[in-house]
């Protein structure tokens, strides 16, 4: 079923121009894992080790984004992976992947709106917390409930603020390792270049710690998919998700790298405030750290008010991304059809109020402590952003398989990857390795710290549950190449 149908006779307005497709997918990617945990990222690996795993990673998800682009490219659905999922591996596959995906984002947004509780302490330490989740939680509905347009609009400018600010701090960090502004070592550019080789720089900790930050590297990327989503709203897709795809890759990757390499070079990873990764606290910031160096005394509430700017982008363009795979799942009658219906203006209304139902969970603080809940929700989420990577490698696999046996010319795609087979098949690996490692160390342990396994592994045993019990009721069951729904028409 394509995105356009619904129950009321109202439809998905393509409204999304390639410029909001492209800022969207930034916008989703750069954040508090980038403004904050980049950090603990240097700190535990290293410089070396730090960009190493950025880079890795970094091409980990541009084989995931081109191997989604060729998908999304011929088949634009607000569905996106889990609709392929269910076309190309199995009914029951994509079933999961997609209820997995709607819990990812609606959970991510209570964890974003309790982020944004710790924010807003540093400028109103009297208020109660709970008062500014509500107000941002409004500000997102109202956001989504507009129109797509509205959302495409606010999350365009959402991320140009973040861009600009990362580009400013690459050009101040430059000037400052060059000696040509003050901050930086004061033999200049060689001194800076030093800290590349003190204690066991440029790579501490070995294997193991580059594994370790990789899941931190991977959280930062998070995001990136939404093309695929947007896909489904794009107002010609076949030209614009190509080339979203080939933009955004190339300037994530870069301003992650650069942005990292700054860091590296002007503060010694051994820098105990690099550990910190608290969004609570944003006066050590690897950012604010490096603007203050600069001599920009007011660098730590600049950075807050970025970070808030972050928190409000993630939040805005989660309760986009859910809304739209749960209304997609309600018109495959893979979730209740009342959140298939449509408003005249094109927004899924019934599915937008059930995830702000969901995203409410941050109003847990008020029994709870801020920081406490944010930890919780968050390790709730953590392995299920990595299942829906898994899945869009394993579905365009499977479709591309499906789309050669079927004997059609793969020149008649709108995009075409060229890293294929190797490139779905290495995002796999690499992806399914940093899954399974996130927490390794708790086995290494005298006592197992079993809590911590289950709070950090409970997505996966839950995706499986959900996949095979859809396969138990329904009988679905891997579909063949000769049998998949690939020919354009079958749309």
């Amino acid at each position: 079923m394509s995105a356009s149908d619904s129950t009321s006779g109202n439809h998905l307005h393509r409204a999304l121009k390639a410029r909001h497709l492209s800022m969207i997918a930034i916008g989703g990617s750069i954040g508090t894992g980038l403004f904050v945990a980049s950090g603990a990222t240097i700190s535990q690996a290293g410089p070396g080790g730090a960009v190493l795993a950025y880079m890795v990673v970094g091409l980990m998800v541009y084989f995931l984004m081109t191997s989604l682009g060729e998908m999304a490219a011929y088949l634009p659905t607000s569905g996106s992976f889990a609709t392929y999922g269910a076309r190309y591996v199995d009914e029951g596959f994509g079933f999961a992947l997609g209820w997995n995906y709607w819990y990812n984002w609606a959970v991510t947004i209570a964890v974003d709106l309790v982020a944004a509780q710790l924010v807003m302490a540093y400028w109103f330490p009297g208020v109660d917390g709970v008062l500014w989740s509500a107000v941002f939680l409004a500000i997102m509905f109202g956001l989504n409930a507009i129109s797509v347009r509205g959302f495409g609009e606010a999350e365009y400018w959402f991320a140009a603020i973040k861009v600009a600010t990362v580009i400013v701090f690459i050009g101040i960090g430059v000037l400052m390792i060059l000696g040509i502004m003050r901050g930086g070592a004061p033999e200049g550019l060689w001194g800076n270049l030093a800290l590349w080789t003190q204690g066991d720089a440029p790579f501490a900790g070995g294997f193991a710690a580059l594994i370790g930050v990789a899941m931190i590297v991977g959280f930062s990327f998070q995001g990136t998919e939404l093309i695929g989503i947007a896909a489904g709203e794009s107002e010609d897709p076949a030209r614009n998700i190509p080339r979203a795809v080939r933009q955004v890759f190339w300037r994530i990757l870069l301003f992650y790298v650069f942005a990292i390499l700054v860091i590296s070079l002007l503060i010694p990873y051994t820098d105990p405030q690099l550990l910190k990764n608290d969004v609570g606290d944003i006066a050590v910031s690897p950012f604010t750290l490096v603007f203050q160096r600069a001599g920009l005394l007011s660098a730590a509430a600049v950075m807050n008010a970025v970070v808030l700017t972050s928190v409000l982008s993630a939040g805005n363009s989660g309760m986009y991304a859910s809304t739209r795979m749960l209304y997609t799942l309600a018109c495959q009658r893979m979730a209740p059809r009342i959140f298939a219906r449509v408003s005249a203006n094109g927004v899924p209304v019934m599915a937008l109020i059930a995830t702000t139902v969901v995203a409410a969970l941050c109003f847990l603080t008020n029994i709870f402590s801020p920081q406490a809940v944010y930890i919780w929700l968050l390790n709730l989420s953590g392995m299920t952003g990595f299942i829906a990577w898994l899945g869009i490698a394993i579905s365009h696999y499977r479709f591309r398989k499906g789309y050669v046996a079927q004997g059609l010319q793969l020149s008649a795609l709108p995009y075409r990857t060229t890293s294929f087979p190797f490139g779905p098949i290495f995002a796999f690996v690499l992806c399914m390795t940093i899954t399974l490692g996130q927490n390794y160390q708790a086995f290494l342990q005298e006592r197992i710290d079993w809590t911590g396994v289950v709070a950090t592994y409970i997505g996966l045993p839950l995706f499986l549950v959900i996949w095979f019990g859809y396969r138990l009721v329904k009988g679905s069951r891997i579909v063949p190449y000769a049998k998949m729904q690939v020919k354009p028409e079958a749309y």
